[in-house]
């Protein structure tokens, strides 16, 4: 079973709590359009393109339950990531031709998700040591292996073909907000697959890079806009500005369908703010007010290329 799946003994949509990990390995069996979104909003599943492929699960699982309207609040759970949406409406191209159509839509968006990471870490890997020749310390941020994109991963899965190359020296993977996604669930995808890796703190990875630790960053995307720009998860931009002031590669990689030519620049990308519970229970506060915005924007000049399976956009 994939991390996000289909089951027909409901119907309902299966995935991986991601929550849960590395402590426990969890199965979540959702058969209500409700229990898919509070997954989504809560971040059982994440992930740009995985969003994609729950976002066509859940269309296939509202026209299922004969509530093809409750689609809509699918699409709709998470704001900046591109795929959600497009994954629920692309299944819902089908609509007229009934709940199995629809279906079968889903488990297309689902199977292409491989190809195209494969496509895509391909490239990255490649344009990695063309720009570094040797082994490589690489960076990233988030998570952006099989859990986050599907088989193959992106950003993530870029780095572990280094590792199947012999080009790879070192991952320091950062903590990530809001829920250590990088601490919790890249360390994991990193140790399962036998990679030198070690936990960088998010606050230090500038210094990492400036220190001459780090030979290129990779990290993913949940929106590129038509200029270049590209939304990510909090604290990329920071890494960016670190690299193009050392002179460290700083390459994205996502799929194709993340590029979104009707969001001009950077600056109409509407960014999600989390919760203010995320940060005062780890603080042990009850009342201070908090700025928990789960990604930022970085301008395309900083961005060395951003990869995907059809191009190298530099």
């Amino acid at each position: 079973m994939e991390f996000v799946d289909w089951s027909d003994d409901g119907p309902a949509v299966v995935l991986l709590d991601q929550r849960a990990l590395p402590g426990a390995t969890s199965w979540l069996t959702l058969r209500t359009v409700d229990e898919l979104v509070d997954a989504i909003r809560t971040l059982a599943v994440r992930g740009a393109p995985s969003l994609g492929i729950a976002g066509a699960y859940g269309a296939a699982l509202a026209c299922a339950l004969d509530e093809p309207d409750a689609a809509e609040r699918v699409a709709t759970a998470r704001p900046t990531a591109v795929p959600l949406a497009l994954g629920v409406r692309r299944a819902m191209t089908r609509l007229d031709d009934g709940p199995a159509a629809v279906l079968a839509e889903a488990r297309a968006v689902a199977a292409e998700a491989a190809v195209v990471n494969a496509r895509a870490t391909e490239r990255a890997a490649d344009l990695v040591q063309e720009l570094h020749p040797g082994r490589t310390r690489a960076l990233t941020l988030c998570n952006t292996g099989d859990l986050a994109c599907g088989p193959g991963g992106s950003a993530l899965g870029a780095i572990l073909r280094l590792h199947d190359r012999g080009a790879l020296t070192e991952v320091l993977a950062c903590e990530t907000r809001p829920l250590l996604q990088g601490a919790r669930l890249t360390v994991w995808e990193l140790d399962r697959a036998g990679a030198p890796h070690r936990l960088c703190v998010d606050s230090a990875g500038p210094a990492a890079i400036a220190s001459g630790l780090v030979d290129a960053v990779l990290v993913g995307a949940d929106r590129i806009a038509a200029n270049g720009d590209t939304a990510n998860k909090i604290g990329t931009y920071m890494l960016a500005c670190a690299a193009a002031r050392s002179g460290v590669p700083f390459l994205v990689v996502a799929p194709e369908e993340t590029i979104d030519p009707a969001t001009p620049t950077g600056a109409d990308i509407v960014v999600e703010e989390r919760g203010a519970d995320e940060v005062r229970g780890i603080a042990g506060l009850e009342h201070t007010p908090v700025y928990n915005p789960a990604f930022d924007v970085t301008p395309f000049e900083l961005i060395t290329a951003v990869v995907t399976e059809k191009q190298v956009w530099r």
